[in-house]
């Protein structure tokens, strides 16, 4: 299958990946893309301690990341690949330009966010960084969770099913 599914949630590794994602998508292994965390042996552990011993992880920063891809892509199980904020994803996509489709799994409030989806607050730079990722031919989805239906980013910024 290899790594097919690219996600940005601001939790990163949490029940809703590991479970919600994990088990109906039958997920081998999780990259998180972030610089910090890449940099962080501690930040490392405390994300491993929340992966099912079945399931890799592997941590990487958007540089090796971009090295690493075609190894991941490679491997005959099912990954994916999951970034805490738009605008890492976005660098992502700008250096390896066979990322074509991302899934918005979970942003949370902040100040100078407004509500799209109940799981979903964007500031308007963040809504320009999707509009930009879907201008390089990138298709942009909100799903929470793989039984859910997957939101077009068109609906998404318009704010339909924000109940």
């Amino acid at each position: 299958m290899a790594l097919d599914l690219f996600r940005i949630d601001d939790r990163l590794i949490h029940g809703q990946v590991v479970v919600g994602w994990g088990q109906p998508c039958g997920i081998g292994f999780l990259v998180l893309v972030d610089d910090e965390v890449a940099r962080s042996d501690w930040e490392q552990e405390l994300y491993r301690m929340g992966v099912p011993p079945e399931m890799d992880v592997f941590f990487d920063s958007v540089d090796t990341a971009v090295r690493r891809l075609p190894e991941y892509r490679n491997d005959r199980r099912v990954g994916m690949l999951l970034t805490g904020d738009i605008q890492t994803m976005e660098r992502l996509v700008e250096r390896a330009t066979d990322i074509r489709a991302v899934t918005v799994g979970g942003v949370h409030h902040k100040p100078g966010r407004v509500a799209r989806l109940r799981y979903v607050f964007l500031s308007p730079e963040e809504e320009a960084r999707l509009r930009a990722l879907e201008g390089r031919g990138v298709t942009v989805i909100a799903q929470d969770v793989p039984g859910a239906t997957a939101m077009p980013l068109d609906h998404l910024l318009r704010g339909d099913g924000t109940g």
